[in-house]
């Protein structure tokens, strides 16, 4: 972020000291906020006419200071029915938390007294992501878990390499991170002024597709997307409010690119997906977001994937689908991350790159792990994981983005003791289809918290105790809840 974003972001999220007097905490702060933002960044972009008349930011601005709380919280409920499809959908079951109008017109006052005649339209975007990044990093706020480090998040895209071509899709959109890298990174490398109608049509309909189940992260990921100039079309592109692990997964159109960060863990209740396309159902979130990436793929298309690392190892059903991915894709590149990059401590993770093949047989020969964990710092609010950080991994990586067979031979193994290796799929298969591939020797790694240790082997254990559940149910036997 450059000074004046930095700057803003700072300021913004000083105004939550306003709030926290008033029972305000730091999710519904950034939710509160966005309501006003919306209004306040559709004046600085020129974009009011979304907004009925009555309803805007100067109306609320120019309300007496004892009047607006009540005219806010009137604008909520108004702008739920009335205005642009985006306006509707991100004031959808919009409420205020603010009790005091002395705190709304701090607020208020505060938001208007910034600098924004100095902000781009892009950098109005910028500051809003920042804000949430802001928001990820407080463990009070619980918003980690629906935000990717955008570090990571522009490597993947980098080497990913989306055109205006790509149908794009992030099955598990959080607040839009992916999307939104891959639209800069498509007008960047192309001359979007110079598009023809057919290409500006395929761009706004037909490009980028999400899905997000929960509602205030939806609301927040709609409003990235509007102020980074992404239209939102209930009937086409956008991100669509629904659970893609439900019937709602199968209205995402088949995709030549999917860049994804799944959520981690179990369903709750323990029980498996209501989609009846999935060919190994399991309570195991990121295996059922993984099949359904890999079946959604077009042939030819690619994807990258954030797993946590027991995707790589864990048996049973978990073994199957890895076999069925090797079986239907290329699965030609794993990254190991580094611990600390997320909002657990400890939790291991890492990327997987593959390809659809043309057909469903044979299509991994080799696969190439690229360590980028052993002997690295523990990352987290002291020490920041930057891009320089993955530039070495995407020099490995190379310029093709679907790991061709020219590509892959261009590689370099490295040998043991440098972090690239190949791993050739009888191998593999030889040990027992196990993805989770180490070699180097790590000086800096410590024993985990007790607390770290302790959810690892929960989750494990609730992974073997479902699949239980399932062969009982199987064999007809009846199971206790």
């Amino acid at each position: 972020m450059d000074n004046l974003t930095t700057d803003i972001v700072a300021k913004l999220w000083n105004l939550c000291n306003v709030l926290k007097d008033d029972g305000v905490t730091y999710h519904q702060y950034v939710t509160e906020l966005t309501y006003l933002l919306f209004l306040k960044m559709a004046k600085e972009t020129g974009t009011e006419e979304q907004i009925p008349d009555g309803y805007r930011w100067d109306n609320l601005i120019n309300k007496p200071k004892l009047e607006r709380l009540e005219a806010y919280k009137i604008t909520l409920i108004h702008l739920e029915t009335h205005g642009a499809q985006i306006v509707r959908e991100i004031f959808s079951n919009a409420s205020s938390s603010i009790k005091k109008p002395a705190t709304l017109s701090k607020l208020v006052e505060g938001i208007d007294k910034l600098a924004w005649y100095n902000a781009e339209r892009e950098d109005l975007g910028n500051i809003y992501e920042g804000l949430l990044e802001k928001n990820a990093s407080e463990k009070k706020s619980g918003a980690g878990q629906y935000f990717t480090a955008r570090s990571l998040i522009d490597s993947l895209v980098t080497v990913m390499k989306p055109t205006l071509d790509d149908i794009i899709q992030d099955p598990a959109a959080g607040t839009g991170g992916f999307l939104i890298a891959a639209n800069q990174y498509i007008r960047q490398h192309s001359q979007p002024e110079h598009w023809n109608d057919k290409q500006q049509d395929k761009y706004r309909r037909n490009t980028f597709y999400g899905m997000e189940h929960v509602h205030d992260t939806h609301r927040l990921a709609l409003m990235n997307l509007f102020l980074h100039g992404i239209d939102y079309n209930p009937a086409a592109g956008g991100i669509h409010y629904g659970d893609t692990l439900s019937p709602d997964g199968q209205k995402l159109p088949p995709a030549t690119l999917i860049l994804s960060n799944p959520p981690f863990g179990s369903k709750k209740g323990g029980g498996v997906p209501e989609r009846t396309d999935l060919p190994y159902p399991t309570s195991n979130k990121q295996f059922c977001f993984l099949q359904h990436i890999y079946l959604r793929l077009k042939p030819g298309g690619r994807a990258a994937v954030v797993l946590p690392d027991n995707a790589l190892f864990e048996g049973n059903v978990g073994k199957q689908i890895r076999a069925d991915l090797m079986e239907k894709c290329n699965l030609h590149t794993i990254l190991r991350l580094p611990t600390g990059i997320f909002y657990a401590q400890g939790v291991k993770t890492c990327v997987i790159f593959f390809t659809r093949g043309q057909t469903d047989q044979g299509n991994t020969n080799e696969i190439w792990v690229y360590d980028l964990r052993a002997n690295m710092p523990q990352y987290g609010k002291r020490t920041h994981l930057t891009r320089e950080h993955f530039s070495e991994f995407e020099a490995a990586f190379g310029n093709d983005p679907w790991g061709g067979p020219e590509a892959l031979a261009q590689r370099q193994d490295q040998g043991v003791t440098n972090r690239f290796r190949c791993f050739s799929r009888k191998w593999i298969s030889q040990n027992n289809d196990n993805l989770d591939i180490s070699w180097l020797k790590d000086e800096s790694e410590e024993l985990p918290e007790p607390g770290v240790l302790a959810r690892d082997l929960i989750d494990e254990l609730e992974g073997a105790l479902a699949e239980l559940r399932g062969i009982m149910e199987e064999l007809g036997e009846e199971v206790e809840a």
